[in-house]
């Protein structure tokens, strides 16, 4: 009963669904251990507030992706334009005018329900859906510069400029994407180097007129220095080293108490506080394998745009994990990158689970038009072998 009502609602990459379903459990486990001091602290002794709170929004992200995966991923072409004009003052409102968090103007906080939105989320998935829409149609015109660089530069160095202007890191973390995503739809060379270097110039400009230009250069600064650690790194450190193999268990972590964001962008410090080496592992493994299912939609879609779509929306969620994951352990300079499914938010997690949907949707469209070909097929061999008899 229970299979067939999974198999009714929940199509596409099963796989898939099975991977997000582990990530979302590990999520309320961890963020719960995290925030448990400082839920006791700033709601009078109430620890499941922020349990209540970031479970909720999970279900809101799961039902966002089911919804996106409802959707023929055919109509994100044409979406994927609207959002991106949209996007643009939404940027400008968020820089000029947007709620300061951690002296940074990222948010727009939403009247009524009280919640924070970060338009930054809405433009990332705006512009790789545009991207990809381009870039397929115009597969035998790559060579025309008018009709394909041009509408693609203008959108990638605006939008990546834009964000630079509050947030560096998810403004280079979109600009890599990009340029992956480029290659992959066979943009030549000597495009790919004239798109960097003007999002080079734009994205500089935009930093040094934006709020982020010193905080950028103090925490590339202090990664290169040897003989400096960052304080959340020195906590980070702390907290893997007495993690250990097997961890402390969960619920059973020091950091959180110490360790600045514990929940966010250090989440994954805890993880491998009370899980040891081997949650570690097991939490790099569901990444790896949700880029090998989203690939694995990219070889059996049918189509450019659905290849192009999956392959962008997989590479951008598991290189900011990666990114997230390298700098908890000190492999590179410190961002404020969330874990993807894992970190506590909730545009993030909206937004994950609509780029997940959409990967779904790829996924869905797929295999039920090859299900279609292979009735028609079965339709056809018996009056075959009538006539042949």
């Amino acid at each position: 009963m229970i299979k067939q009502w999974l198999q009714k609602n929940l199509k596409g990459d099963p796989v898939l669904w099975g991977i997000v379903f582990m990530f979302s459990l590990i999520s309320v486990a961890v963020v719960y251990s995290a925030t448990g001091t400082l839920a006791y602290k700033s709601h009078e002794g109430n620890t499941e507030y922020f349990l209540l709170k970031h479970s909720s929004l999970i279900l809101v992200g799961l039902g966002f992706m089911w919804a996106a995966h409802k959707v023929p991923y055919r109509y994100y072409s044409r979406l994927s334009l609207v959002a991106l004009i949209l996007s643009v003052p939404l940027l400008l409102f968020t820089f000029f005018w947007g709620s300061n968090i951690n002296e940074a103007s990222r948010w727009i906080t939403i009247p009524v329900i009280n919640q924070t939105f970060q338009p930054s989320d809405l433009a990332k998935l705006a512009l790789i859906s545009y991207l990809a829409s381009m870039l397929a149609k115009v597969q035998l015109e790559l060579k025309d510069w008018k009709k394909t660089l041009l509408p693609m530069l203008v959108w990638t160095v605006a939008i990546c400029g834009l964000i630079a202007l509050t947030n560096t890191s998810t403004a280079v973390l979109l600009f890599a994407t990009c340029m992956l995503l480029m290659f992959i739809g066979r943009v030549p060379f000597r495009y790919l180097i004239t798109v960097f270097l003007f999002v080079v110039v734009f994205g500089g400009a935009m930093l040094a007129l934006g709020q982020r230009l010193e905080t950028a250069i103090s925490r590339v600064e202090a990664f290169m220095d040897p003989n400096e650690t960052a304080f959340q790194l020195e906590q980070s450190y702390i907290a893997i080293a007495t993690g250990g193999v097997v961890g402390k268990g969960p619920g059973n972590s020091d950091q959180r108490d110490i360790l600045p964001h514990p929940y966010s962008d250090f989440i994954f410090a805890i993880i491998l506080e009370e899980y040891g080496l081997i949650g570690g592992v097991v939490v790099l493994f569901l990444y790896l394998a949700l880029l090998y299912r989203g690939l694995v939609t990219v070889t059996n879609s049918t189509g450019a745009f659905g290849g192009l779509l999956s392959a962008g929306l997989s590479f951008s969620l598991v290189i900011q994990g990666m990114i997230n994951m390298g700098v908890a352990v000190g492999l590179g300079p410190i961002t404020g990158l969330p874990l993807p499914l894992l970190s506590m938010g909730g545009t993030s997690l909206i937004f994950t689970g609509i780029s997940l949907g959409i990967i779904l949707s790829v996924s869905r469209t797929d295999r039920e038009a090859s299900k279609e070909h292979a009735a028609a097929n079965n339709d056809v061999l018996p009056s075959n072998t009538l006539v042949n008899a």
